[in-house]
């Protein structure tokens, strides 16, 4: 076994992060996305390494499994982060957890019978493989759609994140109740499991919150990075629905006013709140850039050429692109009825779905299922999306200003900006007067 220099190892990671920058350039410039750089670069890599004697192994593996469950955190938080409950904006938000659970629930079964007809005899085998073929990636499309329209810009944002949540939850869900054979079981099970995680969540999330308000080391945004991952890992062991857990815990943060109503408003300092927001969010958009930039690379290593040629893969691959994309747009067109380009085909395919298929415990895997069917489903969906960009105009774009996430209450007042006139009117004459007159 060929052992890697720990300084050229260094160098090494260090120019993957680098060259990952200069991919999101590059990726505005031209409007081909990153990830599908990425890719490319780690099957590069893979190239490489066999060149000059070094043989991929198990270790990729294990290392994608834990980049896996840390990016899963991750992006669940990162999306949670970029949540805000408010009036004004529930009916995107209906219209597109509508959308996503719809076209999640409705493109697994219909992907599960085609991969059932083709590959899979098991129809529930079937099924779990289905489940992240059916899942949008929020991670390629925030980080895609910053040209569009205000409108068609928020509705992607949220039904992207809600995408990947139900999505995540749906597939362990799935096989955490696969040994159940009485419906009745699998919806008190179902029921009771996220019941008992949504009442410690919240009681975690709001001790959390409060703890770490109070906090003033600069190191205290990764101690709590660590110890949601601890929760996370803890709430695994006891069978519960551990990213549920990360989920309230970003809305319940980034939600403060929402949640800490009454007397609980007390015990909460807005603006030590907010900075540990505003920080956070940060520390967690960094992170999930580094692990999305290894777990993709590492996944175009893992590739296996030759599956791209296989005739039977590219068939199977384009059916389920073609359903995927009829259901996204008989719902887009149900729930947004209008001007539904080019929503209906911002569907990209990336992070999740590698995750989850890496994820697929050992009794379900089939070796029939060829890899490059994912591969497939990440290019050709990455690829409709940048066209559908050029066609209507716009380009690859970030979302740089996430501004229209929050509402105008989260403003705070900053120490020695400008105050405005008719937030602070100018007392009338007469009124300091009279003022004094009471105290005298």
């Amino acid at each position: 076994m060929e052992v890697i220099n720990p300084y050229t190892a260094i160098i090494a990671i260090s120019v993957i992060i680098i060259v990952s920058y200069f991919f999101n350039i590059i990726s505005q410039k031209t409007n081909i996305p990153s990830v599908l750089m990425l890719i490319v670069l780690g099957i590069l890599i893979k190239q490489g390494l066999l060149f000059i004697g070094i043989s991929v192994n198990e270790l990729l593996f294990n290392v994608l499994e834990l980049l896996g469950i840390v990016g899963l955190i991750m992006i669940v938080l990162e999306a949670a982060l970029d949540l805000h409950l408010t009036k004004d904006k529930w009916p995107i938000i209906w219209k597109s957890f509508s959308v996503a659970l719809l076209s999640l629930v409705i493109s697994a079964i219909c992907c599960a019978y085609l991969i059932n007809w083709f590959i899979i005899p098991d129809f529930f085998t079937s099924l779990v493989y289905a489940v992240p073929l059916s899942i949008m990636s929020s991670a390629i499309i925030i980080p895609s759609v910053g040209g569009l329209s205000e409108e068609k810009k928020e509705f992607m944002v949220y039904d992207g994140t809600f995408s990947d949540i139900l999505g995540i939850m749906f597939f362990y869900f799935l096989i955490g109740n696969a040994g159940e054979s009485s419906a009745k079981v699998v919806a008190f099970d179902v029921i009771s499991n996220i019941g008992i995680t949504i009442l410690l969540s919240a009681a975690i999330s709001y001790g959390l919150v409060l703890v770490f308000q109070k906090m003033n080391s600069q190191v205290k945004l990764f101690m709590l990075i660590a110890v949601l991952l601890i929760l996370y890992s803890v709430g695994k062991l006891f069978h519960l629905s551990s990213l549920l857990i990360i989920l309230i815990f970003g809305l319940v943060l980034n939600n403060h006013k929402l949640f800490f109503r009454g007397f609980l408003k007390r015990w909460i300092d807005p603006n030590s709140v907010k900075d540990v927001l505003k920080d956070f969010h940060l520390v967690t958009i960094e992170s999930a850039f580094v692990v999305r930039t290894f777990f993709f690379v590492l996944f175009g290593i893992t590739i296996t050429l030759s599956s791209l040629a296989d005739l039977k893969v590219g068939l199977i691959s384009l059916c389920i692109l073609i359903t995927l994309y009829i259901i996204r747009f008989i719902l887009v067109k149900i729930f947004v009825q209008k001007d539904i380009f080019p929503q209906v085909f911002l569907a990209p395919r990336g992070l999740i779905t590698i995750l989850l298929f890496f994820a697929i415990p050992d009794e379900y895997t089939n070796d029939n299922f060829d890899s490059g069917i994912l591969l497939y489903a990440i290019i050709v969906s990455c690829i409709i999306m940048a066209g559908a960009l050029v066609a209507s105009g716009k380009k690859v774009i970030p979302i740089e200003d996430m501004s229209f996430i929050y509402s105008d209450e989260d403003e705070l007042p900053v120490e020695g900006a400008p105050i405005k006139a008719e937030e602070h009117p100018l007392p009338k004459p007469g009124e300091v007067k009279g003022q004094e007159d009471q105290s005298t």
